[in-house]
């Protein structure tokens, strides 16, 4: 799919890109990604008595998610026979991790494999304060944002919800998260304590999918991480930002990286379907509806493409009246690309012009690019287009 693809005229839906819940192995169903309320009507499908059943997911439930066990056997506060049942019906299953990259700078990059063989890159990037762990939701992308190495790969499928919260729970295995026998969950100090929706495909277009999972990821019973530190980053689909306000409530973060319509035309090619006025118009709306502190406005600085003086004054002027940060993002280059990272005196004037206006402007510290694991890069090694440079521009336009 190259950068000058028509955009979809509605949100990609579950029900045509998504794999059924069942896995190959027998036919079980996977308990993993179901919601709570789906979790009782599967153990009521599977003859759990209707009485009982709201309990045992519960209890399920914790063991699944806070615990992180995998083997209905260790789940020693259900009755033998019972657990013998389950084994029988159900799985918990979650991706299989294929690679793991550690950075110099102590960045983890996992390539997982998910059903059909097909797979996704996950990010755990640790900070003094924080560990934020950047998960994806499809395989693939229909976007095409010039910049970004996803963009180059075609769209696969969506990840269902127990891939996604997947992610997340092999992650934790990993990083040796779960609780040992005899703690709290709160005992010791949270590894991964944000997650962040900027990994591989777009959030939004795969809705129904990502509320599930981060709701699991919300829930106090389980892997309880707030909703104010989960950010999902969409590159503007406008009719389903409202919802993801009602329906998740958690951070937004956008995908802007352009002043003028022209320009993102270019960059984000969404920007076709909804433009520039039309997202700051859903944009503002989103805060009072969450509940969220304020948007954050991602802009990736790309040298004399959107890096000017005049660029810093519009973006400022653009977002007036939303609460409001914005990222920049210093361009994470990879094979191909063809742009090149804005001089970082020039990121800096950037910077300096929003910071005046009365708007926090951090500059985002590249993280991981010695493993291909920086904002931007990621994609799937077996899905890996061998695209030159030279190709690449064509496609995009964009001379190299």
């Amino acid at each position: 799919m190259t950068a000058t693809a028509p955009i979809p005229h509605a949100p990609i839906t579950q029900d045509l890109l998504t794999i059924p819940r069942k896995t190959p192995e027998g036919g079980r169903v996977n308990l993993v990604g179901l919601t709570r309320d789906g979790l009782r009507t599967a153990l009521i499908e599977a003859g759990t008595p209707e009485k009982q059943a709201g309990m045992r997911a519960g209890q399920i439930w914790q063991w699944i998610y806070q615990k992180g066990v995998r083997e209905f056997s260790a789940m020693t506060n259900l009755a033998k026979a019972y657990r013998a049942e389950l084994e029988a019906t159900f799985d918990i299953a979650v991706p299989e991790v294929v690679s793991k990259q550690v950075s110099l700078d102590g960045t983890r990059k996992y390539l997982m494999r998910i059903a059909g063989g097909h797979e996704v890159e996950v990010v755990y990037i640790p900070e003094e304060d924080r560990g934020t762990l950047c998960i994806s939701s499809q395989v693939g992308c229909t976007l095409t944002c010039s910049f970004c190495h996803t963009g180059t790969q075609k769209l696969v499928r969506n990840l269902t919800a127990g891939e996604i919260i997947g992610q997340v729970m092999v992650a934790r295995d990993d990083l040796d998260e779960w609780p040992r026998p005899g703690e709290g969950s709160g005992d010791r100090p949270r590894l991964i304590s944000n997650i962040v929706l900027m990994g591989m495909g777009e959030p939004l277009y795969n809705f129904e999918n990502v509320r599930d999972a981060m709701k699991i990821a919300m829930d106090g019973e389980g892997i309880a991480i707030s909703r104010r530190r989960i950010t999902l980053s969409t590159s503007g689909v406008v009719p389903e930002i409202a919802r993801c306000a009602e329906e998740i409530g958690c951070m937004l973060a956008v995908s802007f990286h352009a002043t003028t319509n022209e320009v993102r035309d270019r960059l984000v090619p969404i920007n076709k379907r909804w433009n520039i006025q039309t997202l700051l118009d859903a944009l503002r709306a989103y805060p009072k509806v969450s509940n969220s502190e304020r948007i954050t406005f991602e802009y990736v600085m790309l040298k004399d493409v959107n890096d000017s003086d005049e660029d810093a004054r519009r973006l400022v002027q653009l977002i007036r009246g939303i609460p409001a940060k914005i990222n920049l993002i210093p361009f994470n280059e990879w094979p191909g690309a063809p742009y090149v990272r804005s001089d970082w005196t020039r990121i800096e004037r950037f910077a300096d012009i929003i910071y005046k206006a009365g708007y926090a402007s951090p500059i985002r510290t590249p993280r991981g690019e010695d493993i291909m694991a920086a904002c931007g890069q990621l994609k799937s090694a077996t899905e890996r287009a061998r695209k030159s440079r030279a190709e690449i521009a064509a496609e995009t336009g964009v001379t190299p």
